[in-house]
């Protein structure tokens, strides 16, 4: 799966910050040894995925075409109808087409930040950025409000995701896989595959030897390092130990009938994951596609790449949701950081646009076959000239979450802060 450098030298990466939880994401062993020694600092569903596009996918030439426009902004690609009468999405995207009555399209959101990283903060939190706060993203405010069983990661993403746990502290931040499956093919996480010809009975027999030197230490003063091992040892036996867990990362064990649903190209593959993820009980899971930053080229690298493989993994998660019975309980979502330019440049390609974006919701709560919102004749800009904001995309997905978007958190320093500052959950969207 991309993961490349975006135009303006930020890889996805990056955006996380700090050393050991940058792009690469926790090993479970550093996630949950900080996590529990505190060393660092409604609706409808039950649990949600997040598709993050990186890199800003263009949205004419997705799921808000402008065939009636002049040529240099239509660009080369035509459109084709869907499933529901009167909607129409870009021609390369024929699976998605047949299968639009699962989703939404949202059209006309609209904000101000056209940079990388400032435009993923953003759109993964539903927070403008702040330079005085660093906000937690969706999977960590889901981690902290919705109960996940013991013996698995309340947040994975796959293979890592821009979102951090900010002012939530580390406990809520995402385990990331660091890597993408490959189709037939067991998948290993580390941290929770057990390689090396390493076994659970061995690690009983350690664990068992810790508890002995725990009991022959027990008299001395410690730190709250120490004082978290006892916690952080048994959340990671847990995990370690639980066949549910090990299983709920192997697509292998998926049946024909879930796998022919999807691509063999890792972003499908990733998709398909995430189907699993959530019905052996993870709460979110984030999927990360890079590649959508396309200054040059765009319509060659979207139909022979990007569209194909989106059209594949997406379609057939909703698919195999639904075949599941967890469509109905499952919010999905997909967004990048913005838009891209109506005008085509001279290098064939569009640049960074954030007055005008596309947003999916599907399932969990979500009315399917709707057209909500709309961007101008031309895609420049929300035909109302306010539009839809990710504040609003983000206090829809709480709501069909069951979380109040206006409840207050507070700061390690003790400031109240709003899950979302702004927004409203965006009534026309909702089942």
């Amino acid at each position: 799966m991309a993961t490349s450098w975006t135009c303006d030298g930020v890889r996805r990466r990056d955006f996380l910050k700090a050393g050991v939880f940058g792009g690469a994401g926790l090993g479970l062993s550093s996630f949950l040894r900080l996590a529990e020694a505190g060393e660092l600092k409604g609706g409808k569903a039950t649990a949600a995925i997040h598709i993050h596009l990186g890199g800003g996918p263009s949205h004419l030439d997705t799921f808000d075409p402008k065939p009636e426009a002049p040529e240099g902004i239509r660009g080369e690609f035509g459109t084709i109808a869907t499933a529901v009468p009167g909607i129409s999405i870009g021609e390369h995207l024929p699976r998605l087409a047949a299968c639009a009555d699962r989703y939404t399209i949202v059209r006309g959101v609209s904000h101000t930040l056209a940079a990388h990283d400032l435009g993923t903060k953003y759109l993964n939190t539903g927070n403008r950025p702040l330079p005085s706060l660093v906000y937690p993203g969706y999977g960590s405010v889901v981690s902290k409000e919705l109960a996940a069983p013991p013996d698995l990661p309340p947040f994975v993403a796959i293979p890592t995701t821009p979102q951090v746990a900010g002012y939530l502290g580390v406990e809520y931040a995402p385990f990331s896989t660091q890597a993408t499956p490959r189709a037939g093919r067991p998948f290993n996480v580390r941290g929770i595959a057990l390689g090396g010809g390493l076994t659970v009975e061995e690690i009983d027999r350690r664990r068992d030897l810790l508890k002995s030197l725990d009991q022959a230490f027990a008299g001395f003063e410690s730190s709250d390092l120490v004082n978290g091992l006892d916690a952080f040892s048994q959340r990671a036996y847990d995990i370690i130990s639980s066949p549910r867990s090990r299983e709920a990362f192997d697509i292998s064990r998926e049946s024909s009938s879930i796998t022919s649903l999807f691509g063999e190209d890792p972003f499908s593959q990733s998709c398909l994951l995430a189907s699993r993820l959530v019905e052996a009980g993870v709460r979110f899971v984030s999927v990360s596609n890079g590649g959508w930053d396309t200054h040059q080229d765009n319509f060659n690298r979207l139909k022979d790449r990007n569209l194909p493989q989106l059209d594949a993994g997406l379609s057939g998660l909703f698919l195999a949701l639904e075949q599941k019975g967890l469509l109905d309980s499952t919010l999905v979502f997909v967004s990048g950081e913005f838009g891209r330019t109506p005008k085509v440049n001279q290098r064939g390609g569009r640049d960074h646009y954030p007055r005008a974006m596309f947003v999916l919701l599907g399932g969990g709560g979500i009315a399917g076959g709707r057209v909500v919102g709309a961007s101008d004749e031309t895609g420049s800009g929300p035909i109302d000239g306010k539009g839809i904001t990710p504040d609003d995309i983000a206090a829809t997905v709480y709501d069909r979450l069951g979380i109040d978007p206006a409840k207050e958190y507070h700061t390690p320093t003790g400031r109240p802060v709003a899950i979302v500052r702004n927004g409203t959950p965006i009534a026309e969207a909702l089942a």
